[in-house]
């Protein structure tokens, strides 16, 4: 089963594997299409995903089959309720990561995520695990994601917009407390988003970007090991090549592991018409565990 289709309160959103079904292409899972009742127009790009599991990194290996392994590698999808799927990959062919990632959609506006997954082998060169999702927006005219914090070496918090010039242009947002905020990363190593840095620094862990007049947030359980991320135009280039489609991601690090323990976290997305900031950080502080 390739993809499901939930619907619960305002949303309805199709949940599929890394399989090709329709016109979605080969090699992107989770939320294949997230629309409202008053909208149909898909918020991901149509042939791709939103909350996509992307990338498995140590800062060392940079071969791109190996960065886009859960991509690629098998992964099965079953609807464990009316309102909530799976998604489960087996220990990957190099990094020998196993993965469980839940959807339940909740009414009237939120997909709460929990993402749980173990190390078999200890494969990785600087000793940390880094995870990736990307979120493609379709073709929203302000690409920009917001969040509350401050500058690196300010002291008052405050509303931040950031829009990355280009693909990789101090691309990472590390939270304010975060004690090695630079991973280590071998000489050589491809550029990537996860490798470059900017000098704003979130606080609470919630972030959001605008869809014409919608929001769609992000909201965590932990600020530990949690990254926000953007580009401009991951998404690629709009039909008429006119436009872009910005990514609009996270990173979760696991500094230190064992083999064979379970880590993970816990997320709600967020997808309405835009009632302001304020209700936003309303929403994550009712919500977080």
């Amino acid at each position: 089963m390739a993809s499901i289709e939930l619907r619960v309160g305002e949303l309805t959103a199709r949940i599929g594997d890394n399989a090709a079904e329709g016109m979605h292409r080969a090699g992107y899972n989770g939320v294949w299409s997230l629309t409202t009742r008053d909208d149909q127009e898909n918020l991901f790009v149509p042939t791709v995903a939103g909350l996509n599991f992307e990338h498995i990194f140590d800062g060392h290996v940079g071969e791109r089959d190996k960065l886009f392994e859960p991509r690629h590698a098998p992964m099965t999808l079953r609807q464990i309720a009316e309102n909530e799927v799976e998604l489960h990959q087996p220990p990957t062919p190099f990094w020998h990561l196993e993965s469980w990632t839940r959807f339940t959609l909740v009414a009237p506006h939120f997909i709460d995520i929990t993402f749980r997954c173990v190390p078999h082998q200890h494969t990785y060169n600087h000793g940390y695990i880094g995870l990736f999702w990307a979120s493609y927006i379709n073709a929203p005219e302000n690409k920009s994601i917001y969040f509350w914090g401050r500058r690196e070496g300010d002291r008052a918090s405050r509303w931040l917009q950031l829009c990355t010039q280009y693909h990789y242009d101090e691309s990472t947002v590390v939270h304010v407390d975060e004690p090695q905020p630079r991973l280590t990363i071998s000489d050589g190593h491809p550029p990537m988003l996860f490798t470059n840095y900017s000098a704003l620094r979130y606080e609470e862990p919630l972030m959001f970007g605008r869809w014409k007049d919608k929001v769609f947030a992000v909201m965590f359980d932990r600020t530990s090991g949690v990254r926000f991320a953007h580009s401009p135009s991951g998404g690629g280039s709009t039909p008429d090549g006119q436009d872009t489609n910005p990514a609009w991601d996270w990173q979760f690090i696991i500094p230190t592991y064992d083999v064979n323990t379970e880590y993970g976290f816990k997320a709600r997305a967020v997808f309405k018409r835009f009632a302001g900031r304020e209700e936003l950080r309303r929403m994550w502080k009712d919500w977080r565990p």
